[in-house]
């Protein structure tokens, strides 16, 4: 199958936007776990969308990118939902290899 730039860039930012929905509507599933399950997290993504957006030359702060994954500024996201870590969490993350 041959897919045009154009078109391959459109699937990718469907995707992109499908993960963030996806993500937004699992609340349950805490940054922690993330990056001791997949290495990375929220957290990742927006600084991954601040990265693409430094090198367009596109105006974007930290506090947008982070709203952009989130649906909400951060420091809301994590008094709604953010919990405590575990001791089993931190052990895990502490273990990990992922530099994060």
């Amino acid at each position: 199958m041959t897919i045009d730039d154009k078109t391959k860039t459109e699937l990718e930012a469907a995707v992109f936007r499908r993960l963030v929905a996806h993500l937004r509507s699992r609340t349950d599933v805490q940054n922690i776990d993330l990056m001791n399950l997949a290495g990375f997290c929220r957290n990742c993504l927006s600084n991954w969308l601040k990265e693409a957006a430094d090198e367009k030359g596109a105006a974007m702060t930290k506090d947008e990118s982070r709203e952009a994954v989130y649906g909400m500024p951060y420091e809301t996201w994590k008094a709604k939902h953010q919990g405590a870590a575990t001791p089993e969490q931190l052990a895990a993350m502490k273990g990990s290899q992922n530099g994060h």
